[in-house]
């Protein structure tokens, strides 16, 4: 008795069944092939309408999961782009002041340039009879 019963099972179902439709059916076979029909269609409607991925819940749940994920994607464009005009005008300030800076001491330079200059001109003049 180790043989399995899962057979001997499946098969009294299926006898169950013819059964059931011939006697609903008045015992006319093909009535009976046409009500098992409509009824395997309308479980297996029945079930796909009922698992996930179908229907108007599913397409309402894929708009807001794409919703949030464009709200996402622009809120990191914003930011990046946010942050990029920060560093450029970091970067414009930081060019500006050391323009600022170098202009200043070019001047500087020139000044100190055009005092030795000055006073050189007046020690030759002075070998040469000029005053000053």
């Amino acid at each position: 008795m180790s043989r399995s019963r899962v057979p001997l099972a499946l098969g009294l179902t299926a006898a169950g069944g013819v059964g059931y439709y011939l006697y609903s059916a008045g015992g006319d076979p093909k009535v009976a092939q046409k009500k098992a029909e409509a009824d395997a269609h309308r479980a297996s409607a029945q079930f796909k309408s009922e698992l996930p991925g179908r229907g108007e819940e599913t397409k309402k749940d894929i708009e807001k999961y794409g919703a949030q994920a464009g709200a996402k994607a622009d809120n990191a464009l914003n930011k990046t782009q946010a942050e990029l005009q920060k560093a450029a005008a970091e970067a414009e300030a930081y060019a500006r002041d050391a323009k600022n800076a170098t202009l200043k001491k070019v001047d500087e330079f020139d000044k100190k340039v055009e005092a030795e200059a000055s006073k050189a001109k007046s020690g030759i003049s002075s070998w040469f009879g000029g005053s000053k």
